[in-house]
């Protein structure tokens, strides 16, 4: 791909990520955030995943005259070939956000929203060109994690959405284009879903927090690795597939859907408070960046393989 002037609106951990990926793909960024300690916090970001970028055959230069940071928000959107959009999940940030950033970059300027759960038909209600916006949303970290959940809105073309793809499968990752808009987009629904059995288990007291992690990681985590729901039952039915799985376990997966449907799980304040206490005592021994960095060293594992195990393949 032809090096493109990207503008990253947000300097948070999302907006750092991906401006690791499109500097170390040879892009020049302008950063846009108001906080004044926005620069000090991304390069110091940069310092971090450095060595796991250039792992990855990546080289990243935390100090590079590409990335540049911006306050003023026409300035750092005027001649941008694409915006990635990292800001606070709140839509009417967004919208106001999006208004303002059409008035400033080129008509042909490519706008995409990091949002986890906002539709771009939510978010281009006040734009005047609608057809250039949709969302590219990531999973964290988006320097390392493959995903990208392309989501274009109600009034995105075709052609924009075409780009998009294109855009972010030169970076490497593994696009996903949504048929239709969903709050939540694919991933994080079955985030959520998950999320919510732990919490109820964790809070029925049937499973320490650190256990059920292990208790995922474990096996979930390693088999969704290199195949996800479907392929994972295909496989599980032996030589007749997927056929021969439901026929053996649907009885059984019926019964367990019945059994656990629980009472609706509410994150009450006590609720928050007493997950915190959990999980801190398994994890508060380490700060936030020696598990981040831990995070990172073992996705790096993890895609090595798959690229190593891919290769012997062919």
């Amino acid at each position: 791909m032809q090096a493109m002037n990207i503008t990253v609106i947000g300097g948070g951990l999302i907006g750092a990520s991906w401006t690791a990926l499109f500097l170390a793909h040879g892009h020049t960024v302008c950063l846009h955030d108001l906080a004044l300690d926005a620069e000090a916090r991304v390069r110091t970001e940069l310092r971090r995943v450095q060595p796991f970028m250039t792992e990855l055959g990546l080289p990243l230069d935390p100090d590079s005259r590409r990335l540049s940071f911006e306050s003023d928000l026409g300035k750092a959107v005027k001649g941008a070939d694409v915006v990635q959009e990292c800001g606070p999940e709140r839509l009417a940030f967004k919208q106001h956000l999006w208004a303002d950033v059409e008035k400033h970059c080129s008509a042909e300027t490519l706008l995409l929203s990091s949002s986890s759960g906002m539709t771009a038909s939510m978010q281009s209600k006040a734009m005047n060109s609608p057809q250039r916006m949709l969302v590219g949303h990531p999973f964290n970290p988006p320097h390392l994690i493959p995903l990208v959940e392309v989501v274009p809105g109600s009034k995105t073309s075709e052609a924009s959405t075409q780009r998009a793809r294109a855009f972010y499968e030169a970076l490497g990752k593994r696009v996903v284009v949504l048929h239709k808009e969903i709050p939540g987009f694919v991933a994080n629904r079955i985030q959520a879903a998950v999320i919510r059995e732990s919490v109820a288990l964790v809070r029925q007291g049937v499973v320490s927090a650190e256990d059920l992690d292990v208790a995922v990681t474990q096996s979930l985590g390693l088999r969704w690795a290199t195949g996800g729901p479907f392929l994972s039952a295909h496989l599980g039915g032996g030589q007749g597939g997927v056929r021969a799985f439901f026929k053996q376990f649907a009885n059984g997966l019926q019964l367990l859907w019945l059994h656990t449907r629980l009472r609706p799980v509410f994150l009450s304040a006590a609720t928050q408070r007493a997950l915190a206490k959990d999980v801190e005592q398994a994890y508060g021994s380490q700060t936030i960046d020696q598990l981040g960095t831990l995070r990172d060293q073992q996705q790096i594992a993890i895609l090595r393989a798959l690229k190593k195990a891919t290769s012997s393949e062919t």
